[in-house]
């Protein structure tokens, strides 16, 4: 019988331009004092150093309608300050989507996995609180100005964006929340907009600001979805500004978004909620598949514990970690799913590493690997699949793909 050859892993760096392949930044901090829109973030970004041609050369392969959009960037000034504004022009106008059609649009796409799954993951937030306040199912959620093109856009390229830059992790500082009326597609509504004041949940907010929208849909989506926030700024080494002017210029601030490239400390503080509750009658199917609907809704991470509760009966403790403002949400999904009669909760610190996720060429096609400041190794869900591809063992794939990363093989 013919021995069965060994097959050799070895791994590479993707030959394209990539900034954190030469400098090394980690941290973007968005200075939002005078707000935040999908287009001034896309301005910012680009003023950062993305080449707006690989901005265009990544956002076609989204198949939104030939011609039906076009990109352009001028430098201008806000209150005598220098910013870059980011321009799309719509040519269709007439096209509204529902986001189970964005969502397949972005997921279909050709794009890095990281930037692709970053779209997905602003969208979905935008769609939840657009469900919530126009009392939809998340399906059914017709966008208007949001799904438009220009829009589709901004979030699409603020995800590109951030995966040319290699950024590793976002901070925020507070939001103005304005004030007044702004007109939309459902009329006239007030300021914030109530899809926007659900997304500013959990996020600090201050009024040294005046009248106006100051915080966008898109705006708020983004930085609900990828931002952490801290009042005073993060400590961190900035090398890199960028400033993306807002379409409107303000008397009482300079509408700009500003952008601090640089890197930040390797182990930083952070909060979350745990959240628990004590099961009984519940059958291992609907804990497993709450389990997994909780991660997909935006846990942080979800574990199961046996425990031995009242009159002897076995039982199991589901907790789960998650972002203050999800809380709510997550809390409601498991007395849905579970029939539980209550959730316990608390707020933990955490002291937690930068990571961030690489995308390199492998001898089987593009694969992701996790890097912290004191490791790297291939993420599961592509050594499962190479391993079911392959007929290999699954741990064979891991340790080979993870000696040749310490080997250095693919720098």
């Amino acid at each position: 019988m013919q021995k069965e050859k060994a097959t050799k892993f070895t791994v590479k760096n993707i030959n394209q331009i990539r900034i954190r392949k030469q400098i090394p930044m980690t941290m973007l901090y968005l200075d939002c004092q005078a707000g935040i829109s999908g287009d001034m973030t896309v301005g910012a970004l680009l003023d950062l150093g993305v080449p707006l041609e690989y901005l265009q050369a990544e956002l076609s392969k989204v198949a939104l309608p030939s011609g039906s959009y076009s990109l352009s960037t001028s430098r201008t000034e806000r209150q005598h300050l220098a910013a870059l504004q980011f321009m799309v022009a719509v040519h269709d106008h007439h096209t509204h989507r529902h986001y189970a059609a964005i969502d397949a649009m972005i997921a279909a796409s050709s794009l890095a996995p990281v930037a692709r799954e970053t779209a997905r993951k602003i969208f979905r937030r935008l769609a939840e609180a657009e469900a919530l306040v126009h009392g939809v199912p998340l399906e059914q959620v017709h966008f208007h100005e949001v799904g438009a093109v220009d829009s589709i856009v901004d979030i699409v390229g603020t995800a590109i964006c951030l995966e040319y830059l290699g950024v590793q992790r976002i901070v925020c500082s507070p939001l103005p929340l304005g004030s007044g009326f702004v007109e939309t597609a459902h009329g006239r509504l007030p300021v914030p907009a109530p899809a926007t004041a659900e997304l500013l949940k959990g996020i600090p907010l201050h009024n040294r600001c005046g009248s106006g929208e100051r915080v966008t849909p898109t705006g708020a989506a983004i930085v609900a979805s990828l931002g952490s926030f801290s009042d005073p700024s993060p400590a961190m080494t900035f090398c890199r500004i960028g400033c993306g002017a807002g379409s409107k210029d303000f008397d009482d601030c300079p509408n700009l978004l500003r952008a601090f490239l640089g890197a930040g400390d390797t182990v930083d503080h952070d909060q979350v909620v745990e959240a628990c509750c004590n099961l009984d009658d519940v059958t291992p199917e609907v804990i497993g598949y709450t389990g997994e609907l909780l991660l997909e809704r935006g846990a942080l991470d979800v574990w199961l514990t046996p425990i031995q509760m009242k009159k002897g009966r076995p039982g199991t403790l589901l907790s789960f970690l998650c972002r203050g403002e999800d809380l709510k949400s997550l809390a409601e999904l498991t007395m849905t799913e579970t029939g539980t009669l209550g959730i316990r909760h608390r707020l933990l610190d955490r002291i937690i590493q930068e990571r961030c996720t690489e995308l390199r060429e492998t001898v089987f096609g593009p694969l992701c690997f996790k890097v912290t400041p004191t490791g790297e190794k291939p993420e599961y869900d592509d050594c499962r699949r190479i391993a079911r591809e392959l007929k290999l063992a699954c741990r064979t794939v891991i340790q080979q793909l993870q000696s040749v990363a310490k080997s250095g093989e693919h720098s």
